[in-house]
């Protein structure tokens, strides 16, 4: 047989007869070449009624496997990576094999509207969605990012606040000293750092009473001298690992998933679910704003900017100087 006796698109291999065309998988024929069957198969694939399904080397799938090997996704502190991740991983669920070329502006409005019941979700998406596509630029795929530009969803944000005393002393009598749950507050508490610093802790960080730290989001060098209610919960600590916090075997330091829902746990049985893991670094700031701490000596401790110290303690500030405030008008009245 002769190619130029086939139809166009269709070839003669060793095993059959196959339709080939650039952009389409190869699909064999199951009737015989020139039989009315096999007539009917071709119609149908050029017709549209049963056609191979395409393939899109651009789709999302590529995009975002290629974003992952890219400097711009290495770069990513791995907490941040671990979070993209699981953006990345419901773009590729839902448009995997879709072009992300043809992505317009009310594409991304509609993407983000469509998860707007959960406020977090479809702006946090929406910032990933953003990188990605901008990702999808520097490659020479496409000339615009259509998400640039798409605001977020307005929330009412509550403002994070620290522990009362009395949720505190709740937590503790929960957690007992040697338990990890009760572990990671004292470490938050007492050295002030973020919950990702805490959990990279190693026992060789101990040196003459203080933990010697280098902070990951910001790479200051603190050196911060630990407390009497830390010493104790680390004395009663197991040393079995390089890391003070590990997982449940002791072959590595608890992860960061591990330990939010361990605490979690702790939070819903004493009714502290409004006070989160991050609260913890505000408990640090606020203690030592009402021990009389100027805003250098608290962010010698915690290693926050003079912004950010003054946005811990805002509320304990305020209560402090009202405090302050109504003693000198009370002492004016008196002494008139």
């Amino acid at each position: 047989m002769a190619k130029r006796e086939l139809p166009k698109h269709v070839y003669r291999q060793r095993n059959g007869i196959y339709f080939q065309r650039r952009g389409w998988p190869s699909q064999k024929f199951s009737s015989p070449f020139g039989t009315p069957e096999f007539w009917k198969e071709y119609s149908d694939i050029l017709s549209g009624e049963h056609p191979p399904k395409r393939v899109i080397s651009r789709n999302f799938t590529a995009l975002i496997a290629h974003y992952r090997k890219s400097p711009r996704y290495k770069r990513l502190k791995p907490r941040t990576a671990l979070d993209y991740d699981k953006y990345l991983d419901f773009f590729q669920s839902i448009m995997g094999e879709v072009s992300p070329l043809g992505m317009k502006r009310k594409d991304v409005i509609r993407l983000r509207d469509a998860n707007a019941e959960k406020a977090y979700f479809a702006n946090y998406s929406l910032r990933v969605l953003r990188v990605l596509m901008e990702h999808c630029v520097d490659l020479g795929w496409r000339e615009t990012n259509p998400a640039k530009g798409v605001p977020e969803l307005k929330t009412e944000k509550s403002e994070r606040e620290p522990w009362p005393l009395g949720l505190l002393d709740a937590y503790r009598t929960a957690c007992a000293l040697g338990t990890r749950e009760r572990l990671v507050m004292e470490l938050c508490v007492g050295t002030g750092q973020r919950i990702g610093d805490v959990l990279e802790m190693r026992w060789s960080d101990i040196q003459d009473g203080a933990f010697v730290i280098k902070q990951n989001k910001t790479g200051k060098e603190l050196w911060v001298p630990i407390l009497p209610e830390l010493r104790t919960a680390l004395s009663s600590a197991s040393r079995h690992s390089l890391f003070i916090l590990t997982n449940e075997r002791g072959t590595n330091r608890w992860s960061y998933r591990g330990a939010s829902q361990a605490v979690r746990n702790v939070r819903e049985r004493i009714g502290a679910l409004d006070y989160d893991i991050h609260s913890w670094r505000y408990n640090a700031a606020c203690e030592l704003v009402e021990a009389g701490c100027s805003d250098d000596l608290v962010a010698a401790v915690t290693g926050q900017s003079p912004a950010m110290v003054l946005h811990y303690t805002k509320k304990v500030r305020q209560r402090i100087r009202a405090i302050e405030a109504q003693q000198k008008r009370t002492e004016q009245k008196q002494n008139v």
